[in-house]
């Protein structure tokens, strides 16, 4: 079972983009869900993640303020609502689900994540 990411484009400088992720409800209902992201020559770095109730969220420094993940359970998705976008964002935006049950701390480490979705390219233009 895979998660499937998407929403990826190409956008200028302030632009908005959501990204989605499908993740299939029997498999990561329990789990807390993430999105990553890797620009070209560098690591994969986490952006945000929400807990497995979907109560919790947590951002890296570069997405406080713009960025907002959120999860429909019964829907069985992920979202990451993308503001205020930089051309430093872009990236292949990944999204990943915790090997953690029940999780629900603020340490998120992509060590933590054993599922992993194909990955959708975002790219801001100057």
């Amino acid at each position: 079972v895979q998660l499937q990411a998407s929403g990826g484009g190409l956008v200028q400088t302030g632009d908005s983009l959501r990204l989605s992720c499908a993740a299939p409800g029997r498999t990561f209902s329990n789990y807390a869900l993430a999105w990553f992201r890797q620009a070209p020559g560098r690591e994969r770095e986490f952006v945000a993640a929400v807990d497995w109730r979907g109560i919790s969220s947590y951002y890296s420094d570069s997405a406080k303020g713009r960025f907002t993940i959120s999860r429909v359970k019964g829907l069985h998705r992920v979202y990451l609502q993308m503001n205020a976008l930089r051309p430093e964002d872009t990236a292949v935006y990944y999204c990943a689900a915790d090997s953690r049950r029940y999780y629900s701390g603020s340490d998120y480490n992509r060590a933590d994540f054993g599922s992993w979705g194909q990955g959708t390219q975002v790219t801001v233009s100057s």
